[in-house]
């Protein structure tokens, strides 16, 4: 009786651990659920507590949809070494140019989202690049990647830049877990056309970040139930939460790097960017 009792404990726990994986991670999953809104939510706070904030927001979405209207551009798409299509959107501008941004949208996110970032640097001379990172948006994938899988996905698109471009400057501008991929690509071998990078709310690193937010989200304890979905989903998705740091990536980083975070951010705790200003190697 107690083996059994015990078997189905340990099939109930796994259950649960196999659940939070996608909870957190499967955005179909995601969407059925209220955690989701509440993440929208929080994602919605960190951009707007003030009325001329959120004036000033809706202005940027207004010129937004302006540019967007004119804006030249064609849709691209390439597949992944495990086989995922992925969509991004490419915006030429009109005068010669050698600049290129990558703009890498956040958790849960979309390309469009990161459309107001891709105006101010289009009007500015930029060819732009904007991707749906795996599993969300309109590029395929099973999980999500915390920038993990995406530090690899995304070199797809700097190949493409310089297959245009052979004398391209490229900025890479990443927002949330966008920012955090960004940070990550530097402690890969980037070409020598990469210029800086922009990291706007970045984490440290998936696994801490989520352990931050496993009580708010879903009021349970960081140890072991974390660690037991971080299996599930090293089993499952072929990658590890720890592994998806950014810290780790800018101590060894030389690239010059512009890290912005809003104190009153809702998702992403202004601390991992003190945290990940003071560990970088970066100018």
């Amino acid at each position: 009786m107690l083996v059994t009792g015990l078997i189905i404990l340990l099939l109930v726990y796994i259950a649960g651990a196999n659940f939070l994986v996608n909870a957190a991670l499967v955005p179909s999953t995601m969407e059925k659920l209220d955690a989701f809104s509440r993440i929208t939510q929080d994602s919605m706070e960190a951009l707007v507590h003030t009325d001329d904030i959120q004036q000033q927001n809706e202005k940027a979405w207004s010129d937004t949809e302006a540019w967007a209207a004119n804006a030249h551009g064609q849709k691209l798409t390439r597949t992944t070494q495990d086989g995922y299509e992925l969509i991004a959107q490419e915006v030429y501008t009109e005068e010669e140019s050698h600049k290129w941004v990558l703009l890498l949208h956040g958790y849960t996110g979309w390309k469009e989202a990161m459309y107001p970032f891709a105006s101010w640097y289009n009007q500015r001379g930029y060819h732009v690049i904007v991707p749906d990172m795996r599993c969300q948006g309109e590029s395929e994938g099973d999980f999500i990647g915390m920038g993990w899988t995406d530090r690899i996905d995304n070199m797809l698109w700097i190949d493409y830049i310089l297959e245009q471009d052979l004398q391209a400057q490229i900025v890479l501008h990443g927002q949330s877990m966008g920012a955090a991929c960004a940070l990550m690509m530097t402690g890969e071998e980037l070409p020598d056309n990469v210029k800086m990078v922009v990291s706007d709310c970045a984490f440290t690193d998936a696994y801490t970040m989520f352990g931050e937010k496993m009580k708010e989200w879903f009021h349970l304890p960081e140890f072991p139930i974390l660690d037991t979905a971080n299996l599930m989903l090293q089993m499952r998705g072929g990658y590890d939460l720890k592994d998806a740091s950014a810290l780790n990536a800018v101590k060894e980083s030389s690239t010059p790097t512009l890290f912005i975070h809003g104190d009153q951010d809702e998702m992403i705790s202004v601390e991992m960017s003190k945290e990940l200003y003071e560990a970088a190697a970066c100018p």
